[in-house]
């Protein structure tokens, strides 16, 4: 069974980061882990700062640095906490790369970031760094997206505190195994019902459609842990139809909190794979996605 016991929660203090570093609260009360809220200061944002005096630099960096600090105190501090007080961290350079390099020389067991909400063409695009962070990181990364309007059960103010239902969804592969690991962990604790669902893309023939269902019934069925079965918290669903619009529709109708996928590091989101099922859930779903890599 996997762990949680080091969360790293980037922040840039936008909405949609606070609110990710709510659910990481949530994850730290339940699971009696450490969180590090980390923010990087991108230099190369202030461009203006190469034509300053040489004499100015030094200076400047200092301001941005100490403003971090303190902007990151002030979030701790205004967010409640029932834990550990969690660790400021705060890093100088590119925010995915020193992101990614924290999690991994620290040894992080979750990362849990924001992603900006957006409509239309732009709905497509889920962040640069939040995109490189899934590409390459070594831990899952919890995606929250949105408002507290559509997170997990809570008052607006207050800690997330009840991821329900949990959607895991599998293709069946060796891949989706260690995905399984965190749903069913992530349920127990939460004491949250699990829905398993798989989606048969290809029915080459319609006349074996009600076999097919049946079979990936009862390999759902037999996926399920002993100690989930015993909870009788857990239903199985086959859908027919691209697995990405499926998974998004059935997150509509159950009115899911939580979506865990596996993620097959860069190439699946390679833009040569643009439709790739983990991607499109990714940017599309409005509750937090937990996308584990294999």
């Amino acid at each position: 069974m996997p762990k949680l016991k080091r969360i790293l929660c980037p922040v840039d203090f936008s909405e949609f980061s606070e609110w990710a570093y709510r659910h990481a609260l949530s994850l730290s009360d339940h699971f009696e882990a450490k969180v590090f809220v980390q923010n990087v200061v991108e230099l190369w944002q202030h461009p203006s700062v190469c034509f300053a005096p040489s004499e100015c630099y030094a200076p400047f960096r200092t301001h941005l640095l100490d403003s971090s600090r303190q902007e990151l105190h002030e979030l701790v501090s205004r967010v409640p906490c029932t834990g550990a007080r969690p660790h400021c961290v705060v890093r100088e350079g590119v925010a995915a790369d020193a992101i990614l390099s924290f999690a991994k020389e620290d040894h992080m067991d979750l990362i849990v970031m924001g992603t900006h909400g957006r409509r239309g063409v732009d709905r497509l695009m889920i962040g640069s760094v939040a995109e490189r962070v899934l590409r390459h990181s070594h831990c899952p990364v919890l995606v929250v997206h949105g408002s507290p309007s559509n997170a997990w059960t809570c008052s607006e103010g207050q800690v997330p505190s009840h991821p329900n239902p949990i959607l895991y969804c599998t293709d069946f592969s060796e891949n989706s195994e260690q995905a399984l690991d965190y749903a069913t962990l992530l349920a127990q604790e939460y004491n949250s019902e699990l829905i398993l669902v798989n989606v048969l893309e290809e029915v080459p023939n319609p006349s074996a459609l009600d076999d097919m269902m049946a079979r990936a019934t009862d390999r759902l069925q037999a996926s399920i842990p002993m100690e989930q079965r015993e909870l009788g918290r857990q239903q199985t669903t086959v859908r027919v139809g691209k697995p990405y619009q499926q998974i998004l529709a059935l997150c509509i109708e159950t009115k899911c909190d939580l979506v865990v996928m596996a993620v097959r590091g860069a190439s699946a989101f390679d833009p040569s794979v643009f439709g790739s099922t983990t991607h499109r859930v990714v940017q599309l779903a409005s509750c937090p996605i937990l996308a584990v890599p294999v």
